[in-house]
């Protein structure tokens, strides 16, 4: 089921003047299942709880699909993603995400009995860092107002430090006596399997899909129509879409579906258009079958939008005594994508995770 509101409000906090960044910042909490009712969890928290947040982070929720086991805010700025014990906040431009944190934690702990387990938190080099608020501005404040809530935690800058590179903060709780809570996953009933595509330069023609010319017609309607022509609507089957084309230009997309493993699947899409500050990104903790079927959603997700560079993480934790097909260190082949060269590839070993992360310029 969908439900949007009946106004859309796009309220833009920027300098009309000035660049938007469009790469997000990225907030994923796992909470602590043992303390997990099976009431619906952070689930059961009113929208109007939400809204009050994000008033904190400046953005606002221009509608919801409310899934079988996860819902998916589209904001004015990007997304977040309620299941019962997870939460994802996505938001991009200069909106202050860590401002929204001690909120976050108080809902989950008064509201729903919910302690943090697992913290991660990431973002891409910024293109304006000069633009951002608060703790934004550089990224060691940002680690320190992590630590504050999680730490110590651990922080990483992946990639090239004069160049394209990626960001990572990630903390987990545990108990001292548990060693397996260090070595393993816990809680997981499918592999956590989590891909983002980061891209930039998108080509003009490309570009050209995300102005809203008939101004005669919804935001909703608009990106309902280019996610059809685009083939969004078709990247994975049996979704609920929730898609919105912004005046004049800009795009956002939430998706949510079940699969035979999971009912919280999900994508989002985020599209700055802007001639020479042109930014998509893609995210989605789907399944895959297989390699080969991964690699295809890439070719296909990366044909939509045409950028002369992108970068691509792929995160993968399982449960113990797991096992699954898809390893990272096996991903991101310098023939991934025709007419690209890869640039950059990286693989890290974490505690339950593994991750790649590569990069590609068009050739």
């Amino acid at each position: 089921m969908t439900t949007t509101t009946t106004k859309i409000i796009h309220e833009q906090e920027d300098d009309a003047s000035g660049p938007f960044e469009g790469p997000e910042k990225l907030l994923e909490i796992w909470f602590d299942c043992g303390a997990f009712r099976g009431d619906g969890g952070l689930r059961k928290v009113s929208r109007s709880e939400w809204e009050n947040m994000l008033q904190l982070v400046n953005c606002q929720i221009l509608s919801v699909i409310i899934g079988d086991s996860i819902d998916a805010y589209l904001l004015s700025e990007s997304s977040l993603f309620i299941a019962p014990h997870r939460l994802i906040l996505k938001t991009c431009g200069t909106t202050t995400l860590l401002l929204g944190l001690e909120r976050i934690l108080d809902i989950a702990k008064d509201r729903c009995g919910l302690n943090p387990k697992h913290v991660f938190y990431s973002r891409k080099a910024f293109m304006f860092p000069e633009r951002q608020r608060g703790p934004h501005r550089h990224w060691q404040q940002e680690v320190q107002v992590l630590d504050k809530f999680f730490g110590p935690g651990s922080a990483y800058t992946v990639g090239r430090m004069n160049g394209d590179h990626w960001l990572l903060y990630m903390s987990s709780k545990h108990d001292e006596h548990d060693e397996k809570a260090l070595s393993r996953t816990p809680h997981l009933s499918s592999p956590d399997i989590t891909l983002e595509i980061l891209m930039t330069n998108l080509h003009p023609d490309n570009c050209r899909a995300f102005f809203l010319s008939d101004l005669n017609i919804t935001g909703h309607e608009a990106g309902k129509r280019l996610s059809d022509s685009l083939g969004i609507s078709t990247l994975f089957p049996n979704i609920a879409l929730d898609a919105f084309l912004f005046t004049p230009c800009g795009y956002s997309a939430n998706a949510t579906w079940s699969d035979s493993h999971s009912s919280d699947r999900y994508f989002t899409i985020h599209v700055t258009p802007e001639d020479g500050i042109s930014y998509a990104s893609f995210e989605t903790n789907a399944s895959y079958a297989s390699s080969n079927e991964l690699r295809h959603l890439i070719q296909r997700v990366v044909h939509i939008f045409n950028p002369g560079k992108l970068s691509s993480t792929l995160f993968v934790g399982v449960g113990e005594n797991e096992e699954i097909d898809i390893k990272p260190s096996n991903e991101f082949s310098n023939s991934l994508l025709e007419n690209y060269t890869r640039t950059d590839r990286i693989n890290y070993e974490f505690s339950g995770y593994d991750l790649a992360y590569a990069c590609y310029q068009r050739s």
